[in-house]
């Protein structure tokens, strides 16, 4: 008899505030957070079998919501109005370490960059853990959200890179639901997991795509209509300056990618023996021949 499989669902939610949503109104992040929460409750609800993780990316370091540390002593999460216990739990472990994140970061930190790819790692770490607990009572199929909308962040290219194709070899589906800008590292993620890319236009209506996109697991998509694969930016950032380029050199020792030409790889300190310029062959003189 075959262990039955349950589904791990680890929710990456970027609370780094994006200027163009602040413009929408203050309770926008208020709103988006409430939908993060409700969807996970009815990923829970789907089988007794799956299991939730919450973590929060902001620009300074990234937590776990849920679940809470063993030596965590919080007060009683019981409900006073009837809901389910779980459900009560997560709810206030959400609230109160986006909200502790948020009073801890330093004014500094305001206007830097997600450190969006160290909280995926720290996924990773989890799903690995949690699937080797689990080995021999029950499989698990692993996957990752990620609800930012910080748009594209050329300095982590490579620790983007390394998190995409160590999730491909775990058999770690990587999704992404983007609010405000496009992210090309995250689609391409997404296609190298065989994820789900999602840019979600309406803010309001995001309760609606989180359970119609990604709540199914992979093989209950392949049942639905989904929406259509969006085109597939590949473009590297090049090593010198973080830039996003379409032509470039490449190390052929680091494999570091540069926009312009230099003799010494910066990465590995590599130096490069260039070619000698070939010499320029003399025309041969046309001679006349008679008729």
């Amino acid at each position: 008899m075959s262990a039955e499989e349950g589904n791990l669902l680890v929710v990456i939610v970027d609370t780094n505030p994006s200027v163009k949503l602040m413009m929408k109104g203050k309770n926008v992040l208020t709103h988006c957070l409430d939908s993060v929460m409700v969807f996970s409750n009815s990923h829970l609800m789907i089988s007794p079998l799956n299991k939730l993780a919450v973590i929060a990316c902001h620009s300074h370091k990234s937590s776990f919501l849920f679940p809470k540390p063993q030596n965590d002593d919080s007060e009683d999460d019981r409900p006073t109005d009837g809901q389910y216990e779980l459900f009560a739990q997560i709810d206030r472990c959400v609230k109160d370490g986006v909200k502790q994140l948020v009073l801890e970061s330093p004014q500094e930190t305001l206007h830097m960059e997600s450190v969006l790819a160290g909280a995926m790692s720290m996924a990773l770490c989890y799903i690995h853990r949690i699937e080797r607990e689990e080995k021999s009572r029950q499989k698990l199929s692993a996957r990752i959200l990620v609800v930012t909308a910080s748009g594209d962040s050329a300095a982590q290219y490579m620790n983007f890179m390394n998190v995409f194709f160590t999730a491909q070899k775990q058999n770690v589906i990587i999704d992404a639901c983007v609010l405000d800008k496009d992210s090309g590292l995250l689609q391409q993620g997404c296609d190298i997991t065989g994820g789900c890319y999602l840019k979600v236009t309406n803010v309001s209506a995001l309760l609606q795509y989180l359970l119609w996109v990604f709540l199914p697991d992979a093989k209950t998509r392949k049942q639905l209509v989904q929406p259509p694969p969006v085109h597939v930016d590949y473009r590297a950032a090049c090593f010198c300056h973080r830039e996003l380029i379409d032509t470039g050199y490449v190390c052929s020792v680091c494999l570091s990618i540069f926009c312009a030409f230099s003799p010494i790889c910066s990465t590995c300190q590599t130096a490069f023996k260039l070619a000698p310029i070939p010499a320029l062959k003399p025309r041969k003189k046309k001679t006349k021949t008679g008729l």
